[in-house]
């Protein structure tokens, strides 16, 4: 085979729909970007790191290119500049499509480069309004209401969102469950409340192991894929899952900005969906199982813990929330989420600290909340770590009644 044609196939065949029956979630997640390789003679997916890539027809790449500015579809053949599109980032681009369920999924080098892209292809058109409910990851936030990409938001609650559209809205936002109070909407009918207006939802919490947006009635897909996506706590990444015609827009927006995802954490993200059901699912019990220990100790005055599963804890406790994350030794005191190991931080000092205090308390983030992403050890030293870190709070003081905190 020349390199045109292994260019060719590496790069489209990629994208070609599986035949047959739907496969379930678990098989997508090991074979869906892969399914090319046994026919070349693969077994791992190779990692093209090229910028750039010969073309000794100039006049079939300059109409590949005017194709391109037009649609926003993938060019066909073999690929032309990294800024393009990458055969590599491709594979994670087609495999979580699949796992979200949608025509298609466009990366970027970090979940905020995936929703500035999202915000600029609506305010493109003029329409620049945004619907959101609070709360949201605490960067979203702060780029929605301080208006750096000249969006206008309304902030509302969900029973709210119909009321708050405007002829000029171009998106409404939610996150399910919520980063970090964990809270969580009922995607469908804030779906129908949308009418024409894409919704956008952030599932980075969820992962599609636990909810499929889409499904639902979501337009838009999103994911920090630097969390459970990647899984292990070393690449940065976000993507955006959807159908094909705004996907060509997202991908003439990512060419123009250059918001691109390095070939290497396409890669690396690919590699991690391969996991994920199993990673999600065993930090799930682990979660629900802390989630209720929690519940039980008097020093933790409430615990927030979604309907839906996961791996994600939030709680406030009694005393002082620094104390706790001083005093944890396994655990580590560090932002982000989705690793294989377990981390804590508090929300009102890191990620969310840039959200107005006002605000970021009326969205239910206290000054008292921890939020705690569970990894993969063994509970019991989990639990430990936390029983510790949580200090010799006498119990009545903190609670007369001597009980614990209700899960919510």
């Amino acid at each position: 085979m020349d390199s045109a044609s292994a260019s060719t196939h590496a790069y489209d065949g990629v994208r070609r729909p599986a035949s047959g029956a739907p496969r379930a979630l678990a098989t997508e997640a090991v074979h869906a970007g892969r399914d090319d390789l046994a026919g070349q003679g693969l077994h791992a997916p190779p990692i093209d790191l090229s910028t750039t890539y010969p073309s000794f027809d100039s006049r079939g790449e300059a109409a590949r290119i005017d194709a391109f500015a037009a649609t926003g579809a993938e060019p066909e053949g073999p690929p032309v500049y990294g800024r393009l599109g990458n055969p590599t980032v491709a594979r994670f681009e087609t495999a979580l499509a699949r796992l979200e369920g949608t025509e298609s999924a466009v990366a970027f080098a970090s979940g905020m480069a995936a929703l500035s892209a999202v915000l600029l292809a609506r305010s493109s058109t003029g329409l620049r309004h945004v619907v959101a409910v609070r709360p949201l990851y605490g960067c979203s936030d702060h780029l929605l209401t301080a208006g750096l990409l000249g969006s206008e938001v309304t902030w509302t609650d969900p029973a709210g969102i119909a009321d708050a559209l405007r002829p000029d809205t171009g998106l409404v936002m939610v996150e399910s469950p919520a980063n970090p109070t964990l809270a969580e909407v009922d995607l469908r009918a804030v779906a129908h409340a949308c009418g024409s207006v894409p919704l956008l939802a952030d599932n980075t919490f969820a992962t599609p192991v636990l909810q499929r947006p889409a499904e639902r009635g979501a337009r838009l897909v999103l994911h920090s894929a630097t969390k459970y996506l990647g899984g292990h706590g070393d690449v940065l990444g976000g993507v955006v899952a959807c159908d094909e015609e705004f996907a060509g827009r997202l991908r003439q927006i990512r060419f123009a900005t250059g918001g691109v995802l390095h070939p290497l954490a396409g890669y690396l993200l690919l590699r991690g969906l391969s996991t994920l059901p199993v990673r999600v699912r065993a930090a799930s019990a682990t979660a629900a199982d802390l989630a209720g220990r929690l519940a039980a100790d008097p020093r933790v005055a409430r615990v927030h813990y979604p309907r839906i599963g996961g791996a994600m804890i939030a709680f406030e406790v009694h005393g002082d929330p620094h104390e706790v994350i001083a005093g944890v030794r396994l655990i580590t005191p560090a932002v982000s989420l989705g690793s294989v190991d377990t981390l804590i931080q508090h929300p009102a000092s890191i990620s969310h600290r840039i959200v107005d205090a006002q605000e970021r308390r009326g969205a239910g983030v206290s000054d008292r909340l921890l939020r705690l992403s569970v990894g993969l050890e063994d509970v019991e030293d989990l639990w430990d770590d936390l029983r510790g870190a949580l200090g010799a709070a006498d119990a009545t003081a903190a609670d007369p009644a001597g009980r614990g905190a209700a899960v919510v």
